[in-house]
């Protein structure tokens, strides 16, 4: 099974950064060739029983949108990241997990991160939408417009706001996730949740011993219950990084050094209140 190339998403808290705010940036290892825009669109309202057309499949449309912006590849509905009116942040990472991801057309992950910025009016709220959607409609599909081949990977999620994170990871329709509230996090191209879990699918762990990963008398250690051995060698160096860090200018020349993140922004600057 193939590897995602290496990303990362990163989130830091005061007092790590300066001025009391909240920074979150991520880069980019999609495709070289592949088109990325950053696009906008406004609040809108939508009739009962209406539809929205997401990359692959067709789900029920909600009554209400939030204003989002967007950056994605220009080819999928939905996006790699993104931000939302109410000042909630939402990236995407692409990982390979003991589970195989479906190949079988269903929401991508990239779907859920605009599904969750469009519905939700915080963190909590986005992640609720996503864990309730994918339950409902599952992930699956092409994460490339090439139609030669077909790579399908699970998903990872920061999802942030100005007063908490949540870092979410998923193996099909089950997943755990944990809320951060202080401190720097960063997340990448595979699990990262272990035993701090603060909120789970209800048969996750029933899943897990069903398949011999996981044995009641043993502690629940997320990644290590659900990882492949072939992971990136490198781990999530960004946090390394980050905890070595203190203050906005801190942060860019430590990620700039690595050369694994770039863009960190500011939510409180996002939209005006």
């Amino acid at each position: 099974m193939a590897l995602p190339p290496p990303s990362y998403c990163f989130v830091a808290f005061p007092p790590h950064t300066k001025d009391g705010f909240v920074i979150v940036g991520k880069n980019s290892a999609r495709p070289p060739e592949e088109v990325q825009e950053v696009v906008y669109f406004a609040a809108a309202t939508h009739d009962p029983g209406c539809k929205v057309e997401c990359t692959y499949i067709e789900i029920d449309q909600a009554s209400k949108t939030h204003a989002i912006a967007l950056s994605r590849p220009s080819w999928l509905w939905g996006a790699e990241m993104g931000a939302n009116e109410h000042g909630v942040f939402v990236a995407n990472e692409a990982i390979v997990t003991k589970e195989p991801a479906s190949e079988t057309e269903a929401l991508l992950g990239m779907d859920l991160v605009r599904l969750g910025l469009e519905r939700g009016a915080t963190a909590k709220e986005a992640l609720d939408v996503i864990v309730s959607l994918l339950e409902e409609h599952g992930q699956g599909g092409n994460y490339y417009e090439d139609g030669n081949a077909c790579h399908s990977f699970q998903s990872a999620y920061l999802i942030v706001d100005r007063k908490e994170a949540w870092v979410l990871e998923t193996v099909g329709k089950y997943w755990a996730a944990e809320k951060i509230t202080e401190g720097v996090k960063c997340i990448c191209n595979q699990l990262c949740l272990m035993t701090k879990i603060d909120a789970e699918h209800p048969e996750l762990r029933g899943y897990a011993e069903s398949q011999g990963w996981w044995t009641t008398d043993a502690e629940f250690n997320f990644a290590q219950v659900f990882s492949q051995a072939e992971n990136h060698p490198d781990g999530c160096l960004g946090n390394e990084i980050l905890e070595k860090q203190e203050g906005h200018s801190e942060l860019r020349q430590g990620l700039n050094k690595q050369r694994i993140l770039f863009g960190p922004f500011q939510l409180k600057r996002l939209w005006k209140s």
